[in-house]
C-alpha cells in the first residue's frame, strides 16, 4: 500500500511537469526529503527537456575579477576575506580584461569584499573607464550585498545606487550573496551581510530598471530542507513578478580555511538533489546551471541529467572558491568534450543566454 501511495505522489508530480503546472512547497519538501534520488533525477530530466527539448548545453567564457578581498562582513563561510587586503588597480583590471578578450571572453564578473575604502564614485570611475577602453565587454558585477553596502555608505536608496551604476556601465548583476534566503540561517552565517528581504529588494529594483540578474544558492552547511524550499520559493515568487532572473546556480559550501571548517562537506548526492529540485520547482526559470567550479567536471557532467541545461563558465580566473582549498580547472576543449560525451551539443552563449556559436 505504501508503494502505491508513493507511486501516486510521483505520478501526480510527473503529470504536473508534463502539463507545465506548478508544484507546491509541500510537494517540493517531499521531493527533497523523501523521493529516491534516481526518481528525482528522472523527474528533473523530464522538466529540463520539457523546457529545452533541444539537446544543447550552453556555456560562457568570462573572467572573474575580484577587485578587493578586504571585507567588513567577515562571513563564517568565507575563506577569501581579509581584514587588510588588496585593492586592484585600474591598470591591472585592464590587463585582465585584455587577456580575457584574447581567450574569447564576452563578459567579466566583477565582485569583491565589502570594503569601506571604496565608495560609489570609485565604481563609477572603474565602469566608465572599462566601457571607454572596451566598449563591447559586458559588465556583470556587484552582488546584492555590495549594492546594499554602497547604499548604506552613501546614504542613498538602492534605486539611486543602481541608476548611477547603470549609467556608468553596469549591465547585469550576479546572484551572489544569496547563500540561503532564510533569515534564520543568515543571522548565523553572515549577520553583518544584507538580510533576505534586502537581497530580494535589490533584485526587484534592478529588474525594474532593466538590469537583469542571476540567482544563486550556497547549500551544504547549516540549512534545513525547509530553508532550501524557502529560498526556492522566494526567488520563484519574485520571478513571477519581474521575470528578471536569467538563471539559477546552486553550489555546495566549501568548508576548508573557513570558520566552519569543522562541518563535513556535503555529498555529491546532496548537490544533485538540490539541482534536480531546483529544475522541477523553478518552472519560471529558463536556465539551471551546474557548478563544475565546486563539484568538478565529471560531476557537473552528471548534473546535466539532473535538470541542468548550462555548464557555467570557462572562468579564466576564480579566487573565492580557490581560497577554500578547491581548485578545479577546465580548459575549453575539456568543457566541450564533457558536454559531447554526455550526448549533448555544446554552444557558447553570452550572459543573457543568447547563443553565439554552436560547436
Amino acid at each position: 500500500m505504501k508503494n502505491q501511495a508513493l507511486d501516486s505522489i510521483i505520478a501526480k508530480i510527473e503529470d504536473k511537469i508534463e502539463r507545465n503546472e506548478r508544484i507546491t512547497e509541500e510537494e517540493a519538501l517531499w521531493l527533497f526529503i523523501e523521493c529516491d534520488l534516481s526518481i528525482l533525477g528522472y523527474l528533473a530530466n523530464r522538466a529540463r527537456f520539457h523546457k529545452h527539448p533541444e539537446k544543447i548545453v550552453t556555456f560562457l567564457v568570462d573572467r572573474n575579477i575580484n577587485y578587493t578581498n578586504e571585507c567588513v562582513s567577515r562571513c563564517k563561510f568565507c575563506a577569501f576575506w581579509k581584514e587588510r587586503g588588496y585593492i586592484i588597480s585600474k591598470e591591472e583590471i585592464f590587463s585582465k580584461i585584455e587577456e580575457a578578450l584574447s581567450l574569447g571572453a564576452t563578459s567579466i564578473l566583477f565582485q569583491g569584499g565589502l570594503n569601506p575604502k571604496l565608495g560609489l564614485a570609485w565604481f563609477e570611475d572603474i565602469f566608465k573607464s572599462i566601457k571607454k577602453k572596451f566598449p563591447n565587454i559586458h559588465i556583470h558585477g556587484l552582488s546584492a550585498p555590495e549594492i546594499v553596502f554602497l547604499s548604506m555608505m552613501e546614504n542613498l536608496t538602492i534605486e539611486e545606487v543602481l541608476i548611477r551604476l547603470k549609467n556608468a556601465g553596469l549591465d547585469t548583476i550576479p546572484g551572489g550573496g544569496a547563500e540561503i534566503l532564510s533569515q534564520r540561517v543568515r543571522e548565523l552565517l553572515s549577520p553583518k551581510k544584507c538580510t533576505k528581504d534586502e537581497w530580494l529588494h535589490v533584485m526587484e529594483v534592478a529588474h525594474s530598471l532593466g538590469i537583469r540578474s542571476s540567482a544563486t544558492m550556497m547549500a551544504g552547511h547549516i540549512e534545513k530542507p525547509e530553508d532550501v524550499v524557502e529560498h526556492l520559493s522566494s526567488i520563484r515568487k519574485l520571478q513571477d513578478k519581474t521575470r528578471g532572473f536569467t538563471a539559477f546556480i546552486p553550489w555546495i559550501f566549501q568548508p576548508k580555511n573557513t570558520q566552519l571548517e569543522h562541518i563535513e562537506k556535503a555529498s555529491g548526492a546532496y548537490y544533485l538533489r538540490i539541482l534536480a529540485l531546483s529544475r522541477i520547482f523553478l518552472d519560471n526559470f529558463e536556465n539551471i546551471q551546474v557548478s563544475w567550479v565546486t563539484q568538478g567536471g565529471k560531476f557537473a557532467q552528471i548534473g546535466l541529467f539532473f535538470g541542468a541545461n548550462d555548464f557555467g563558465s570557462l572562468m579564466i580566473e576564480e579566487n573565492v572558491v580557490k581560497a577554500a582549498g578547491v581548485s578545479y580547472r577546465l580548459k575549453l576543449e575539456e568543457i566541450l568534450n564533457l558536454i559531447r560525451e554526455a550526448g549533448f551539443k555544446p554552444a557558447k552563449r553570452n550572459i543573457l543566454y543568447e547563443i553565439l556559436e554552436v560547436y
